[in-house]
C-alpha cells in the first residue's frame, strides 16, 4: 500500500474516531468550578486535566467497561492556567476502538496557559537610574511573581493577547550596523551612540546582543564594555562568545557593498524609550511598561510566560502512546529562557549550537569538502511529543509562545496535526523528527539501527501557520528533519522571518533514514520578512521517492537588511538533496537554487506558466477556510520583491565557444544549465545562436557564474552586459500597466568601428523620447512591454520583451501602421549596425533562441 493512501485511510479513521467519539464513551469534566476531589462527572468536574488523566488511567488499570467506546476528557470555558506541565504517559494510551479523546465543550473557548498575570499596575513615582524624566510620566510599573525566593524571570509579555516589545535601542524594525568583529579576541565593536547613557556595567547586566547573519539571528549576553572615541567595543558571555567566534557558518558579514550585519540592543532600562515596551529589572522584582493608546492598565490582561512547555507526550521506544487526541484547545502562553543563561546562537532553523568551529583541515569520510563541524540542541516547544503513534491534534490553537509550537521529536509515526491554528510564536510553528542528537555531529547522516526512532508517516494538514518565527527570525513554519513517509499538505504558511517549509538535515548526499516525503498543495507567501538565503520550500539531503509539487508560492518580503538582495528564492534544493521530483509548483518566476545537489533530482513543469487551477486548489481545503480569519498578512506594508524589482543587476552574459558552428554549444549546453541552476538561475534564462550561448538574468552572482564558466567549461570566451544605454517601459512610456508574464525575444548585432558613428547612434537613443516620440508610440502600439539595449564593445544585445504566447512577427508590423515615422527611424540605424562575427553576408541583426 503506498503512503498516500495509508495516510488518506489512517485520516479517515481518525476522522470517524472525532466525529464518534460521543458513542459508548465514558466522560470526563473538568471546569474552574470543579475540584480534584470530585468524581468527574458533569454536575462534579474535577478542575485540573492532570487529575482527568489520572481517572482516565485508573478505569483502564481497572478495565471498567464504561471506557469500551473511549473516554472523552471535556474541558468546559475557561481560561486554565497550568502550574506544572500536563504528562501524558504510555499508560494514558487508548486503543484503536477506544481513544482518549480531549477536547472542549461545545461552544466553549478552554485556554491551557502556561503564563501568570501581572496586575497591580501604578504610575512612576520614584527617579530611576537611566529614565529620563520626560519619559518616567509614561511609564507603569508592577511587581513580578515572587516563586520560590526568586522573581519570575521571562522574556515576553502580552498585553490584551499582543506581545508587548522588549526595550531595545532601535525602534520599530531598524537596526544598526556593527563596524567590526574581531574573532581571535571574540569581541565586537559598534558605534556609540547605540549605547545610549549607559556607562558603568552595573547598568549593562542582563543587556543583550541580537545579531542578524546571513540565515540566522543569535543572541549575544553582553559582558563588558570599552569605550574609545565613538566606538564601544563589547564582549560576551560564555559560552556563546566561544561559540559565536569559532563557529564558521553562519557568521556575521562585513561588506561595503549591502553594509555590516545589523544589531539591536536590548534589555536595558534605558532603551525603554516608546509605546510598548517593557523592561523586567529581575534583581527588584519590578517591571515597566510604556503602555500603547487605549490600554487600560487597570483592567488589561497582562500574562508573563512561567512554563516552557505546557503538554508532554512521552513514551518509550518500547512502550509508546497511542491514540491520545487533544480537539479544540487553545495552548498559549510558553517561555523559553535559554538564551537568557546561555545566549542563544543557532545553526539554521533554530537548533542552536552547543560547540562548532572550522575544521583546519577540511573533509570527512561523508563529505571530502566538510569544512566545519556543529553539535546543536533543540529548542523548546510548547507541546513536545516523543515516542507516540497514532495521536493528532485537531482544531486547536497555538498561539503567543516564545519557542516551538508543536514538536513532534523522536520515536513517532501515524500522526495527523490537522486544521490547527498556529500564530504570535517567537519560533518555528511546527517541528517533526529527529534534525541532530546533541552527540551527533550535524552533518553526519541519520540511519538508526532501530527504525522505530524515525518519525515516519506524519501528516502534517490544513492548518494555518501565521507571524511565526518572530523572535528567533532563523526559524521556520514547518520544519522536518530526518523524517520518511511524511505528507505535508494543503497549509498556509505567511508572515514567516526566513523560509516557509524546511525538510531534511545533514548536508548529505548519503543514503540515510530520510525518504518518501510529499510536500504538496500549499499555500505559501509572505515569508522571508528579515532573513534571505530562504525559499519558500527548502531541502537538504538525499531524500529518494520524496515530491514537491502543485504548491502555489508567492510574494516575497522585500528584507530590510539582507545579506545579499538577490539571494532569496521560491524553491531551493540545498547541499546533497537528491532524488527528488520537482513538479507542477505555481511561482511568480523561475528563481529557484539548486546548490550542491546529489544526483536523481528531476524538475519539471514549474514556474509562472503553471495552470491555475493550482493556485486554486492549494492552500487550505474548503472546510478549514474559517482559519482564515486568523490571519493579518503584512499588516505593516513591507515592500514584496519579486524578480521584476531586482532589476538594478539585470544583466546579460555572452558564452563564446572555440570551434564554429551548434555543436559545441549543444554538448556544453547541459554544463551551463547546471552551473546556472547552482546560482539560482533557471535553464530558461539561457538563449543560443550558433556558437554562442547566453544568460539573461537579474542577479548579483555574475562574477561567480563567470568563474564557474571559465573553469568548467573548455575555452570559453565571456562577456559580461551590464551596460543598458537604452530602456522601454511600458508603464512610463504607454501609460498602462505591462502583463503579469512575458516572454523576452534577445537579438545582436554590432556597432560599426568608426568611433564618431557610434557616438551619433548613442546619441539618437538617449534622445529617441524626446525627438522621435512615434517609435514609443510604435512598440506602445505592437503591445512590447520593455525594451532593453545592453552594450559590450561594440557589440549590442537587444532584448524585447512581448506578452507570454504572442508571435513578434505578427507584433512587430504593428509599429509601423499608421506610423512612417518608425520606418524613417529603422532607415536611419541601418548605417550604424552591421553583423557580428559568423553572420552570413547581408544579415544585421541576428536572434538568439530561447
Amino acid at each position: 500500500m503506498n503512503n498516500t493512501l495509508k495516510s488518506c485511510l489512517w485520516a479517515l479513521v481518525l476522522g470517524l474516531l472525532f466525529n464518534n467519539s460521543d458513542l459508548l464513551a465514558a466522560d470526563i469534566y473538568v471546569s474552574l468550578k470543579g475540584s480534584d476531589s470530585n468524581a468527574g462527572t458533569k454536575a462534579r468536574p474535577v478542575a485540573t486535566l492532570n487529575n482527568a488523566l489520572r481517572k482516565a488511567r485508573e478505569m483502564r488499570r481497572l478495565n471498567d467497561p464504561a471506557v469500551k467506546g473511549g473516554i472523552n476528557i471535556i474541558i468546559e470555558n475557561g481560561f486554565y492556567q497550568l502550574n506544572e506541565p500536563v504528562v501524558i504517559r504510555p499508560e494514558d494510551s487508548g486503543t484503536a476502538e477506544s481513544p482518549t479523546i480531549i477536547k472542549k465543550a461545545a461552544g466553549a473557548e478552554v485556554v491551557l496557559s502556561g503564563g501568570i498575570s501581572i496586575s497591580g499596575w501604578k504610575k512612576l513615582s520614584k527617579v530611576v537610574r537611566g529614565v529620563p524624566d520626560h519619559i518616567k510620566e509614561k511609564l507603569l510599573v508592577a511587581d513580578v511573581y515572587d516563586l520560590n525566593n526568586s522573581y519570575l524571570e521571562f522574556r515576553q509579555l502580552w498585553i490584551y493577547e499582543k506581545k508587548a516589545i522588549r526595550a531595545k535601542d532601535f525602534n520599530s524594525d531598524k537596526m544598526g550596523r556593527i563596524l567590526s568583529w574581531n574573532f581571535p579576541a571574540k569581541t565586537c565593536k559598534i558605534p556609540l551612540p547605540a549605547l545610549k547613557s549607559i556607562s558603568n556595567f552595573e547598568e549593562i547586566k542582563g543587556m543583550e546582543m541580537v545579531i542578524q547573519q546571513w540565515w540566522a539571528i543569535a543572541n549575544l549576553r553582553i559582558k563588558s564594555v570599552k569605550v574609545k572615541g565613538n566606538e564601544a567595543e563589547l564582549s560576551f558571555m560564555e559560552p556563546e562568545s566561544r561559540v559565536q567566534s569559532e563557529h564558521p557558518w553562519p557568521a556575521p558579514w562585513i561588506s561595503e557593498k549591502t553594509g555590516n550585519s545589523p544589531f539591536y540592543l536590548t534589555n536595558a532600562i534605558q532603551f525603554l524609550d516608546e509605546p510598548g515596551e517593557w523592561y523586567e529589572d529581575l534583581k527588584n522584582g519590578k517591571v515597566y511598561y510604556w503602555p500603547r493608546a487605549g490600554e487600560n492598565m487597570n483592567t488589561a490582561k497582562v500574562i508573563a510566560p512561567y512554563l516552557e512547555t505546557l503538554v508532554k507526550m512521552e513514551g518509550t521506544i518500547d512502550h509508546p502512546v497511542s491514540y491520545v487526541f487533544f480537539q479544540g484547545i487553545s495552548f498559549q502562553h510558553a517561555g523559553w529562557l535559554r538564551p537568557s543563561h546561555f545566549g542563544h546562537v543557532p545553526h539554521q532553523a533554530g537548533m542552536y549550537m552547543l560547540d562548532a568551529y572550522k575544521l583546519k583541515i577540511p573533509g570527512t569520510p561523508d563529505k571530502s569538502g566538510l569544512e566545519n563541524q556543529a553539535w546543536v540542541g533543540r529548542p523548546a516547544a510548547a507541546v513536545e511529543v516523543s515516542y507516540a503513534h497514532h495521536t493528532g491534534f485537531e482544531d486547536c490553537r497555538f498561539e503567543h509562545h516564545a519557542s516551538t509550537g508543536l514538536d513532534y521529536q523522536r520515536g513517532t509515526y501515524s500522526n495527523v496535526i490537522k486544521g490547527n491554528l498556529f500564530r504570535d510564536i517567537g519560533g518555528s510553528g511546527i517541528l517533526v523528527g529527529t534534525f541532530s542528537d546533541e552527540a551527533t555531529e550535524v552533518h553526519l547522516p541519520y540511519n538508526p539501527k532501530d527504525e522505530r526512532e524515525i518519525c515516519t508517516n506524519e501528516t502534517i494538514t490544513n492548518n494555518l501557520i501565521t507571524d511565526v518565527t518572530n523572535e528567533d527570525w532563523g526559524c521556520v513554519g514547518i520544519g522536518a528533519g530526518f523524517v520518511r513517509g511524511i505528507t505535508i499538505a494543503h497549509n498556509e504558511i505567511s508572515d514567516v522571518s526566513y523560509s516557509g517549509i524546511s525538510m531534511g538535515w545533514g548536508w548529505t548526499r548519503t543514503i540515510n533514514a530520510m525518504r518518501n516525503n510529499t510536500i504538496t498543495a500549499n499555500k505559501i507567501h509572505h515569508y522571508a520578512k528579515y532573513l534571505y538565503d530562504a525559499a519558500a520550500i527548502y531541502t537538504l539531503s538525499a531524500q529518494p521517492g520524496s515530491v514537491i509539487s502543485d504548491n502555489y508560492i508567492d510574494s516575497i518580503y522585500k528584507a530590510p537588511y539582507p545579506h545579499d538582495p538577490e539571494h532569496w528564492f521560491y524553491l531551493y534544493t540545498d547541499e546533497g538533496s537528491s532524488y527528488f521530483t520537482v513538479k507542477n509548483n505555481w511561482t511568480p518566476a523561475e528563481k529557484y537554487m539548486q546548490n550542491a545537489n546529489g544526483p536523481g533530482n528531476v524538475w519539471t513543469g514549474n514556474g509562472p506558466k503553471v495552470i491555475d487551477s493550482v493556485k486554486v486548489k492549494a492552500g487550505l481545503q474548503k472546510d478549514y477556510i474559517y482559519l482564515l480569519k486568523n490571519s493579518s498578512v503584512n499588516k505593516y506594508d513591507q515592500p514584496l520583491n519579486s524578480v521584476e524589482s531586482g532589476n538594478g543587476n539585470e544583466l546579460a552574459i555572452e558564452v563564446i565557444l572555440p570551434s564554429n558552428g551548434t555543436s559545441s554549444a549543444e554538448l556544453n549546453k547541459p554544463l551551463l544549465i547546471e552551473i546556472c541552476r547552482e546560482k539560482g538561475i533557471s535553464a530558461s534564462a539561457i538563449y543560443q545562436w550558433n556558437n554562442r550561448l547566453l544568460v539573461y538574468a537579474s542577479t548579483n552572482e555574475a562574477n561567480g557564474l563567470i568563474r564557474q564558466i571559465k573553469a568548467r567549461i573548455n575555452g570559453a570566451e565571456t562577456k559580461l552586459y551590464t551596460d543598458v544605454f537604452y530602456k522601454f517601459e511600458r508603464k512610463k512610456h504607454c501609460g498602462q500597466e505591462p502583463v503579469k508574464e512575458w516572454n523576452n525575444i534577445i537579438l545582436s548585432t554590432n556597432l560599426v568601428s568608426d568611433e564618431k558613428m557610434q557616438k551619433e547612434y548613442l546619441d539618437y537613443h538617449a534622445t529617441q523620447f524626446e525627438k522621435w516620440p512615434e517609435v514609443a508610440k510604435g512598440f506602445c502600439n505592437a503591445d512590447f512591454q520593455q525594451l532593453r539595449i545592453f552594450k559590450h564593445g561594440r557589440q549590442l544585445m537587444l532584448v524585447i520583451s512581448i506578452p507570454k504566447g504572442a508571435d513578434l512577427d505578427k507584433l512587430n508590423p504593428r509599429t509601423s501602421l499608421n506610423n512612417p515615422r518608425v520606418d524613417d527611424w529603422n532607415n536611419l540605424m541601418k548605417k550604424y549596425q552591421e553583423g557580428i562575427e559568423g553572420t552570413r553576408p547581408g544579415v544585421v541583426w541576428v536572434f538568439f533562441k530561447k
